[in-house]
């Protein structure tokens, strides 16, 4: 895979690409400020893109900004972000381009080298990889009166395990029910939303799902 990365920690940075390439990646350019990453991403097109979102100049969200942007110009391109905090604002913005092959972890998911490898194979075949507080952060952000409020504990329990990439087995395990109980929280979730069935696959229910929650986060009365 052929990976472009903007990290301004040069010891996080190295360490990346050291990762990176021992894991039989290619990293085709690195940038350290968030003006150069747009340039290397259009010359270089690569595979996938791993963004920090704090950056020179101003240390505030130029990675994110970055990613928007090169979303605008390449929408086919996977994006994971690293940030150390959950931006909602351009997060939201990212997610409205479309989820496929969008990924948004904590920096300290990047310890965890499986999971931020896993993560990367992941959205780099086109699926997404938001850490758990990103999605509890953009489902907890709306409003008492919106319909994710009629969602019982367990589904929005079931909801943020879709959100993340997760599959049914998955879920299942994790919350300890059959795979049966899991597919049918998931019909009352889309029921509830006002959401029309799809072609069954994780995937599209995670596109689904966050296209929802955009368009609530856009203040939009209903979803397409």
């Amino acid at each position: 895979m052929r990976i472009v990365i903007a990290e301004d920690n040069a010891l996080l940075r190295e360490g990346l690409i050291l990762l990176l390439t021992g894991s039989g990646h290619e990293v085709v350019a690195d940038a350290a400020t968030g003006p150069e990453i747009l340039p290397a991403l259009l010359k270089h097109r690569p595979d996938a893109a791993v963004l920090d979102v704090r950056l020179p100049p101003t240390f505030r969200d130029e990675g994110l900004r970055a990613a928007v942007a090169a979303r605008a110009e390449l929408p086919e391109l996977p994006i994971l972000v690293l940030s150390q905090y959950v931006e909602e604002t351009y997060a939201a913005e990212l997610l409205a381009q479309g989820a496929q092959g969008i990924g948004y972890l904590l920096k300290d998911r990047v310890g965890r080298v499986d999971q931020f490898l896993e993560a990367l194979d992941r959205v780099a075949a086109g699926g997404t990889a938001l850490d758990p507080e990103v999605v509890t952060q953009l489902l907890t952000r709306r409003s008492s009166t919106e319909p994710l409020q009629s969602l019982t504990p367990r589904e929005r329990e079931v909801l943020e395990l879709m959100a993340q990439g997760k599959a049914n087995g998955t879920i299942a395990a994790e919350l300890v029910v059959t795979e049966r109980a899991v597919s049918k929280h998931i019909g009352s979730i889309f029921a509830k939303l006002g959401l029309e069935p799809d072609d069954g696959t994780v995937h599209r229910r995670v596109l689904a799902v966050l296209a929802y929650l955009e368009g609530r986060a856009n203040g939009s009365p209903h979803t397409k």
